[in-house]
């Protein structure tokens, strides 16, 4: 059985969207999964701003057109996006399980991105998204932390210009949290098909030393058969996930593993977080759990 039997990624009509295709599809193929392409039209009725005493309804019917006619353009976008992928992984069109390998599928539904991603992420084994940038970043960053925070799924973050292929060389963030350890569960598949694994720490000095050596996570990959190396170094704790990251391009990793925010939210607020820093700037893919 494939270790990531069902993805889900969430498609808008950022350029995004053909790149985080590409990253679905590309497990999809070297797992044999049916990766499902959801695209969420924002009901016309909430897009519309609140209506003053002088607004008429002609002129609200006519918004209401206007946001309707922008939500379907928005569907063309992002369904191109995602024929132009599946014809060029050859992925058949299947909404039931048939057989072992890549199938694909496209949903097209009104309501609530979040909601959406949240509901459908909890029944399926790997979330894929992309960076978030230009003017899709509010709402997209809003769909990411949602499926993060509450789908109880990884999430396969991808670059804006993805590498390929990725998972050949892998970093561990290790903090010895509870979140990293869920990452490191679900990035197996990942891991014992790896060339290289290098163990990632960061000392945050202001806090003291790390409570989870590396060394404890490295045994317990030796008992599943998979050889890894540490790289370890120090930072204040506002810079430590820059100093990640350079760590990572420093193994010269293109797949981060990592648990996501695992401090608390005021810690967080305060000092920007580690986990907000990688969101932001990661140039390669990143496997991410809470």
């Amino acid at each position: 059985m494939s270790a990531f039997r069902t993805i889900l990624v969430p498609v808008g009509d950022s350029g995004t969207a053909p790149g985080v295709l590409e990253a679905a599809l590309t497990l999809g193929r070297r797992f044999g999964s049916h990766v499902t392409a959801l695209h969420v039209r924002t009901d016309p009725a909430l897009a519309v701003p609140l209506i003053g005493e002088g607004l008429s309804a002609a002129m609200v019917d006519e918004m209401i057109a206007l946001a309707e006619a922008q939500a379907a353009k928005r569907a063309e976008i992002a369904r191109a996006a995602f024929e132009n992928a599946r014809e060029r992984f050859d992925a058949p069109v299947a909404t039931t399980p048939d057989g072992d390998g890549l199938s694909a599928e496209w949903i097209d539904i009104t309501g609530r991105e979040e909601d959406e991603v949240v509901r459908r992420g909890r029944l399926s084994d790997l979330i894929v998204c992309g960076h978030p940038e230009g003017d899709e970043e509010i709402p997209a960053m809003t769909t990411l932390n949602a499926a993060l925070l509450t789908a109880g799924r990884p999430l396969l973050l991808c670059p804006s210009r993805p590498p390929a292929p990725f998972g050949r060389k892998i970093a561990i963030a290790w903090n010895g949290s509870a979140e990293a350890s869920s990452a490191v569960a679900w990035a197996m598949p990942f891991l014992r098909e790896a060339e290289q694994v290098t163990l990632l720490t960061v000392t945050e000095q202001a806090h003291g030393p790390i409570t989870a050596p590396a060394g404890d996570l490295a045994a317990y990959l030796a008992w599943n058969g998979i050889t890894a190396t540490t790289l370890a170094s120090q930072a204040p704790p506002s810079q430590a996930g820059a100093e990640l990251l350079r760590q990572a391009q420093t193994c010269g990793a293109d797949l981060l593993v990592m648990g996501a925010y695992t401090h608390s939210r005021l810690r967080q607020l305060i000092l920007g977080g580690v986990t907000r820093r990688v969101i932001a700037a990661a140039p390669i893919h990143c496997l991410m759990c809470h």
